[in-house]
């Protein structure tokens, strides 16, 4: 995932650059993101029909009430295994583009595009032989998004004196959105929804480590030194956004065309979903000088429903993003924890 994040970081920067390549660049990356929603769609379909094979069991009474909730439970364990498994493949389908791109092994448009600029979604311009245009008022687009930046809990309504480093804990989260103008005629009220997936860490300070103490998950000093301690939380979230976009009304001989992410935009709204997986990773040096990495999954007692609430302000494809959980991070700590990130956010036409 770091070298997917350094790419993606590198892919904001092409986009930046008015070269002719990239459309096609953006259309392979969407092509990517369309393929990660789709097998998420597939596993979740399949699960829902394991778990309506398993409510049949149960109603012929060939397993107790336990025996499903068992079964029910392995499956969905299965289903996010494999999820992460097919979704690796893409993500490095995405690494290996970026890295064609950076190289300029990407083949750019054809000659009938090169002289061509597309205005938004609504319309295109080809100068040339033939000087055609096409106007339309289509509503509804779609951007891949990838945000990241720090990320750090709230504690007593603060995060300072925080029990995690600033600046060493970090959240990335990459989705796919859509973007429906709600007025037909007014371009300045937009609905933004889609899916996400966030991926939140956080590392302690003073050389500590998360344990599992019963109901409780507290941070404990570990009896080594520790070079790397780090938790991760990965939630699948629908977000909702209501997007004021300032790019305005645009004309065209005569005929009304709407851009978006032409100018300054905001945000306002939220996202629910579910954890997926929890993973702490600890790295250290053994007693005969050997580098040991241990990764341990488990559920160390974390909200498995996640909401939250959301903002972004920023110029064209660009914002500065914060997100809040309003739930906490743990079920049943004395004290309750709320997962806090704040970043750049890129939404990518």
């Amino acid at each position: 995932m770091q070298q997917v994040v350094l790419y993606l970081g590198i892919l904001v920067l092409a986009t930046f650059s008015k070269t002719y390549g990239q459309e096609t660049f953006e259309q392979k990356a969407k092509g990517i993101a369309y393929q990660i929603e789709k097998i998420t769609k597939e596993e979740k379909a399949a699960l829902k029909y394991q778990i309506e094979m398993v409510n049949n069991e149960l109603e012929k009474g060939t397993i107790d009430r336990n025996q499903a909730d068992e079964k029910k439970l392995k499956l969905a364990e299965e289903t996010a295994s494999k999820i992460e498994t097919r979704v690796a493949v893409e993500e490095q389908k995405l690494t290996q583009l970026v890295k064609e791109k950076v190289e300029g092994r990407i083949a750019t448009l054809d000659t009938a595009k090169r002289f061509g600029r597309t205005y938004g979604k609504g319309i295109k311009v080809h100068v040339g032989a033939k000087d055609t245009t096409k106007v339309s008022e289509k509503r509804t687009t779609s951007q891949l998004v990838f945000a990241a930046g720090v990320n750090n809990l709230v504690t007593n309504k603060a995060i300072a004196h925080s029990d995690f480093r600033y600046w060493g804990s970090h959240f990335y989260e990459l989705g796919w959105s859509y973007n429906t103008r709600i007025l037909k005629n007014n371009n300045l009220l937009h609905f933004k929804y889609g899916w996400s997936v966030q991926y939140n860490n956080l590392r302690p300070t003073n050389n500590r480590y998360f344990v599992e103490n019963g109901k409780q998950t507290n941070l404990q000093t570990a009896a080594i030194i520790l070079e790397d301690s780090r938790l991760r939380n990965v939630n699948l979230v629908v977000p909702l956004y209501l997007e004021f976009d300032f790019s305005g009304n645009k004309d065209h001989q005569g005929k009304p065309y709407f851009e978006t992410h032409k100018s300054f935009r905001l945000g306002l709204g939220g996202f629910a979903g579910t954890n997926i997986k929890t993973k702490q990773i600890l790295k250290y040096e053994d007693t005969v000088g050997n580098d040991v990495t241990s990764k341990t999954k488990g559920s160390f007692n974390t909200n498995d429903f996640v909401y939250g609430l959301g903002a972004y302000l920023g110029y064209e494809g660009t914002s500065l993003y914060v997100k809040y959980d309003l739930n906490p991070l743990f079920k049943n700590n004395a004290v309750d924890q709320n997962n806090i990130s704040l970043g750049v956010r890129f939404d990518l036409n």
